[in-house]
């Protein structure tokens, strides 16, 4: 699968492709040849297709507020597990819900 490969593994599996021996390309990165012969295996791997919900860039505080919420615990509750107010926790809660909105996903609060 040659898609969605990060930087590091299209430059390595290009360099193998063209016939750069794994010493060189390891020369190149600055990094072992054991290191540059599993980033070659590991970029042939099957990976999940990302959803449009992993694309939202949610930071981990807006993917908590969130699942606190889905859980049924009141605004209050929230606040409280973060040390913050009410008012806080709404316009994380708000933002949130902007950005998934913006990305199309559907699956504002």
């Amino acid at each position: 699968m040659t898609t969605r490969l990060r930087p590091l593994e299209s430059r390595v599996r290009h360099l193998r492709d063209a016939g750069v021996s794994f010493d060189e390309i390891a020369w190149r990165f600055r990094r072992s040849p054991g290191f540059i012969r599993r980033v070659a295996a590991m970029s042939e791997l099957e990976r999940s297709p990302r959803t449009v919900a992993d694309d939202a860039s949610l930071r981990p505080v807006e993917r908590v507020v969130l699942a606190s919420a889905e859980r049924g615990l009141s605004t209050a509750e929230i606040a409280a597990r973060f040390r913050r107010s009410p008012d806080w926790v709404r316009r994380v809660e708000q933002f949130t819900s902007y950005k998934l909105s913006k990305d199309g996903s559907g699956t504002a609060v």
